[in-house]
C-alpha cells in the first residue's frame, strides 16, 4: 500500500489469509486492522467485542467458473438464478471444488448452497482447504466448478482452462469491509488502524480503488458512504 503508506504516514504489513482466518488472528490481537468479506462473521466480531469502526468500503461479486459447453460443461443459458445453477450441478454429479477453508469465499458457497435446500455431500463434492488461486488451479485440473471471487478470476483467466459458466445474480454480491481490532481488548496501534480506515473510505482512497484495473476490466467498485 504505498500510496497510503505516503499519505497516512504509516507502514502497513499485510499478511494474506481468508476472512475466517483473517478474524482468528484479530481475535487474538495479532493485527491492528482486518479487512474482510463475510458480514455476517464481520457483526459477529463486533457484536462479541473484538473489532470496532467497521466500514463498508468496497464491493465485487462472486462467479461461478467451470468447463465450457463445448468442453463437455453444463449449459446454464437461459438460468438465472445461482441457486439453480448449484442444483444443475448437483443433479448432474458435476465435480465442484470447495475451497473449504472458512474464508469469506467459502461461507458464501455454503450461503448459496443452504438456498439450494440442502448442503453438498457426495464424490462430486471436494473441500480442498485452499486459498483462492489453488482452488481455481485444482479445479482448472480437474475440469471442475467452483465459485471465486472475480478479482482473482481476472488474475488467474488466461492461465486457465474454465470459463465463466454463470455471473450477475444479486446473490453473488461481495462486500468488502475494514475494521480495527478493539483497542480496549488489545494493545494494537489504534492510530495507525484508523488512519487505513479513513483512507480506504476516503476520497483518495476511493478514487485509487476505482481506477484499479486488470487488462482494462475494473476489479472492485467503491461505495464507503453508501
Amino acid at each position: 500500500m504505498p500510496q497510503a503508506e505516503k499519505d497516512t504516514g504509516y507502514e502497513f504489513q499485510t499478511i494474506a489469509a481468508g476472512t475466517g482466518k483473517a478474524l482468528q488472528i484479530g481475535r487474538a490481537g495479532d493485527v491492528d486492522v482486518v479487512l474482510v468479506h463475510a458480514k455476517s462473521a464481520e457483526l459477529e466480531f463486533v457484536e462479541q467485542g473484538y473489532g470496532v469502526d467497521r466500514t463498508e468500503f468496497m464491493y465485487n461479486d462472486f462467479v461461478i467458473v467451470g468447463p465450457g459447453v463445448v468442453k463437455g460443461g453444463i449449459d446454464f443459458s437461459g438460468v438465472s438464478s445461482v441457486v439453480e445453477v448449484l442444483r444443475k450441478i448437483r443433479e448432474n454429479g458435476a465435480l465442484f471444488i470447495s475451497r473449504g477453508d472458512d474464508s469469506g469465499t467459502h461461507k458464501k458457497e455454503l450461503q448459496i448452497w443452504g438456498l439450494t435446500g440442502s448442503l453438498p455431500e457426495g464424490n462430486w463434492y471436494r473441500e480442498v482447504g485452499q486459498g483462492m488461486g489453488k482452488t481455481l488451479q485444482i479445479a482448472g485440473e480437474l475440469g471442475a466448478y467452483t465459485l471465486t471471487d472475480r478479482g482473482t478470476w481476472l488474475f488467474t483467466q488466461e492461465r486457465s482452462p474454465l470459463e465463466i459458466g454463470f455471473e450477475g445474480d444479486p446473490k453473488l454480491f461481495n462486500q468488502y469491509s475494514v475494521m480495527a481490532v478493539n483497542p480496549e481488548r488489545h494493545d494494537i496501534n489504534y492510530q495507525g488502524a484508523t488512519a487505513l480506515i479513513d483512507w480506504l473510505s476516503g476520497d483518495k482512497g476511493q478514487r485509487m480503488i476505482n481506477a484499479f484495473r486488470i487488462d482494462g476490466e475494473q476489479l472492485f467498485n467503491a461505495n464507503a458512504g453508501n
